[in-house]
């Protein structure tokens, strides 16, 4: 959970995210909060005739370079920042040089960076720069792989998509405004707005699919396996699938509505490398690539927060909880967000600014929330910490209220349930309980969970690392990280990647 505007966590490749603004304290309708236990749906599109693709020039101004500016300070701001690792640059910057000589635009100047984000996701500027995430980095397998993800980002800069969906925005904008304020008709202007932003949606999509295949292409060129793509591709569907949640971060709907389904990029992308070679040609350097990942970090950054089964922690904040019996826990972007194994009860914790001088019990019964009991409303005090509490009902879950003030902060934490118990209740009660100031040697003890390369001797399976693996789901998590089938184990002499502490 960060507190500064916060990272995006979602599949590879995406365009770029949309500007951030400061989160202000906003009123929940109890429909959203359910939506938090609801998968969120995948949009349907069919795979766009395959066509020649043309690739225009790309031009060179002076508003595009100050443009390009201003987005990777944002980008940075967003991400962490810059994550510092020589091995990493070094072999990043290696494989794109390649990459560059054999594309369609030798001429053009690439620079990547490489973010401090636990997210799988990459992205370009117009301008050439490109940005991978150290969550991608650390769930790809060779330098194949990599070179996959590079190489679609350089499609979408040597066909310009950027500037071509900037202009077919600009132009859904203007056909809205002259519907609306022409014919004076507002739900007219509503309906075209939304025909365009469906054009959009398929645009896009069919932007995707032309990168992948521009990248697919290039790689192959370079010499790099072209099944790497379609590997990478079905390793970000199982990370994604080990989510607890889901992507709850409302952007990702904009990613699932513009952006083809990983089944059916993957077919493309096979289909695409079958043009080059058959499985098992091209180089893919999987020993030197993850050598390079060694001490990499894994997953949350401790000054965001950090999971540990059911237990968070937040080092810089100093306070930990842990959440109910059979929860899940993830740290999203917005907030932390809960979830028990049969998703019959869910919980969401965030923090807001309450004037020092508004009682909690005020601020819960101040309209944040929908259908609040207000005769629920009570003070009580959670290890010195004052606080309040109060339940709200919606069809059919049940929400039981807690605010918290610490430091200058509230933290608001909102449990769920459907056919709630006294049972239930007390259990939320007990885990609301837990919240409390982390004692200086656990601030200290606070480091990030990290990979770790070992080798395969006999008698190793995927069972005996999950154990050392102090993640959620730890046999899968070894699986897909490592790029092992269900049901297949590593062979004795491999190096594979462990998750430590």
């Amino acid at each position: 959970m960060s507190i500064r505007d916060p990272h995006i966590s979602s599949a590879l490749p995406r365009t770029l995210p949309p500007q951030r603004t400061a989160r202000p304290a906003r009123r929940f309708a109890l429909l959203a909060l359910t939506g938090l236990v609801a998968a969120l749906l995948s949009a349907c599109a069919q795979i766009p005739e395959e066509r020649q693709v043309s690739l225009p020039t790309l031009p060179k101004t002076s508003e595009t370079n100050t443009a390009a500016q201003r987005e990777h300070a944002r980008i940075l701001a967003a991400y962490g920042g810059v994550y510092n690792d020589a091995k990493l640059e070094a072999l990043v910057n290696k494989t794109v040089s390649r990459l560059v000589a054999a594309s369609e635009r030798p001429d053009l100047k690439y620079r990547v960076t490489v973010l401090n984000s636990q997210a799988v996701n990459a992205f370009a500027l117009p301008s050439g720069q490109i940005y991978v995430t150290r969550g991608l980095l650390a769930l790809a397998n060779d330098t194949s792989e990599l070179a996959s993800v590079l190489s679609h980002e350089m499609a979408h800069v040597i066909a310009r998509h950027a500037a071509i969906r900037e202009e077919q925005a600009k132009q859904a904008a203007i056909v809205s405004s002259v519907v609306s304020d022409v014919l004076s008709d507002p739900n007219l202007g509503a309906l075209a707005l939304a025909k365009s932003k469906l054009a959009m949606a398929s645009f896009s999509r069919a932007q995707e699919f032309e990168a992948d295949g521009i990248g697919v292409g290039i790689a192959a060129r370079a010499g790099y396996d072209p099944f790497g793509a379609s590997r990478f591709l079905t390793a970000m569907e199982r990370n994604a699938n080990l989510k607890p949640l889901g992507n709850a971060d409302p952007r990702s709907l904009d990613f699932i509505s513009s952006h083809p389904s990983t089944p059916e990029r993957v077919r493309n992308a096979q289909l695409n490398a079958r043009q080059f070679t058959a499985p098992g040609g091209g180089e893919r350097d999987r020993r030197d690539y993850i050598a390079s990942l060694n001490g990499l970090v894994y997953g949350e950054d401790p000054s965001e927060g950090y999971v540990r089964g059911r237990r968070f922690l937040h080092a810089r904040l100093g306070f930990t909880f842990t959440a109910p019996p059979d929860f899940t826990l993830d740290n999203t972007a917005q907030a932390v967000l809960g979830l028990n194994g049969n998703g019959a009860q869910a919980m969401r914790l965030d923090v807001v600014k309450v004037p020092a001088e508004q009682s909690l019990t005020d601020y819960l019964s101040s309209g944040w929330i929908e259908n609040i009991d207000k005769g629920s409303v009570e003070p009580l005090t959670i290890n010195g910490f004052p606080a309040a509490t109060a339940t709200a009902k919606g069809d059919p879950w049940s929400f039981r209220l807690y605010a918290v003030r610490f430091g200058s902060d509230v933290y608001r934490f909102i449990f769920a349930a459907k056919n709630a118990t006294p049972e239930i209740d007390r259990a939320f009660r007990t885990s609301i309980q837990t919240f409390r100031r982390m004692s200086l040697q656990e601030i200290q003890q606070t480091r990030p969970a990290h990979i770790k390369l070992v080798t395969v001797h006999p008698g190793d399976t995927v069972e005996t690392f999950a154990a050392q693996m102090a993640l959620n789901h730890p046999a899968e998590r070894f699986r897909v990280i490592n790029g092992l089938d269900p049901g297949q184990q590593p062979k004795p002499g491999d190096q594979v990647k462990l998750v430590v502490e």
